[in-house]
């Protein structure tokens, strides 16, 4: 009897599937004696995404857009399941493990705004910056990380909930006079087909006319812990799985990730807790900036330890932080 397919367990989103394309992509073309097949999902966090009173806050528990793949992991209808790392939770069900991590894509944040001659509503000129923005200029984003940090560098700005898949959220941009901008990862949108242009324009299929956009730096926007990374959750023990992941593992990325989840699991978060790292490989060692939210006053930490003390050096910096609080 042929071998049974391969399965990848995928939310159903753009963004979702074009990860999950792109880890197919791989997968055949380290193994093309296997076949693999996408198998669409359901999360809950889709659907609180669709419904038209939503909001997510912190009562809602972890896992909303990873859960439902899980159960289909235990449950064996699927071989191993595509995350974007960070909205994979650090503490995960028993039996499954994160097998595989990407290479990293760019872990900046986008501002994305109108430009000034897009329609009636306000809008700007290409290069605007942050501090640029009119007090009381009302930027959307769905992350409380990102809330934290726009505050910190404009306490005069309004920060407004946004959700969504990343059209939608483009396209509410452009449709609402009363936004003025909102921001996204640059990896999410560049894995979309999406461009920024030297001129400042996004660009790409389906992107409302007329948007522009500007990264963020680190120092003013920290990134999300295992942003721009793609995480492979699979069933421990697996060994078909497990020789997979191993040709699709990026190791470098793979230390920094868990310096970052380290840290997060030490100060008992989630991907909706205001915490930003990033770890780094700089020869030998890691080196790792991170910042917390989570009092009044801003917490930062920096780090550094060999390439083997990962997981220290999150549970380090995370005790510093704690420390300071």
């Amino acid at each position: 009897m042929a071998e049974q397919p391969i399965i990848i367990a995928s939310r159903g989103s753009a963004l979702a599937l074009a990860q999950s394309r792109l880890i197919m992509a791989l997968c055949q073309k380290e193994f093309p004696d296997l076949t693999f097949e996408i198998k669409i999902i359901k999360t809950t966090g889709d659907k609180l995404q669709t419904a038209a009173n939503a909001s997510i806050n912190a009562n809602l528990p972890r896992g909303l857009f990873t859960k439902e793949l899980e159960v289909a992991l235990l449950e064996q209808d699927a071989d191993f399941a595509v995350h974007s790392l960070k909205d994979l939770p650090t503490d995960l069900p028993a039996g499954l493990i994160l097998g595989a991590v990407t290479e990293r894509a760019d872990v900046r944040d986008v501002l994305i705004y109108r430009g000034a001659a897009q329609s009636s509503a306000r809008g700007f000129k290409s290069g605007t910056k942050l501090v640029d923005f009119p007090s009381g200029a009302v930027i959307a984003t769905s992350s409380t990380r990102r809330k934290a940090q726009l505050l910190a560098i404009r306490p005069d700005l309004k920060v407004v909930e946004i959700r969504g898949n990343v059209g939608t959220r483009l396209q509410k941009l452009a449709d609402n006079s009363d936004l003025d901008g909102i921001v996204l990862a640059a990896a999410g949108l560049s894995r979309l087909n999406f461009t920024i242009t030297a001129d400042g324009k996004l660009t790409g299929s389906g992107i409302p006319q007329g948007l522009l956009a500007l990264y963020f730096d680190d120092e003013q926007m920290l990134p999300c812990v295992g942003q721009g990374a793609i995480g492979l959750e699979t069933r421990e023990n697996d060994k078909r799985i497990a020789e997979i992941c191993r040709r699709l593992n990026h190791l470098d990325t793979f230390r920094c990730v868990t310096a970052e989840r380290s840290l997060l699991r030490a100060m008992g978060g989630g991907c909706q807790t205001p915490i930003g790292a990033y770890a780094e490989v700089r020869g030998q060692n890691i080196q790792m900036h991170s910042v917390s939210f989570l009092q009044t006053q801003t917490r930062r930490a920096v780090g550094k330890r060999p390439l083997a003390e990962a997981a220290a050096l999150g549970e380090e910096l995370a005790a510093q932080l704690k420390s300071s609080q």
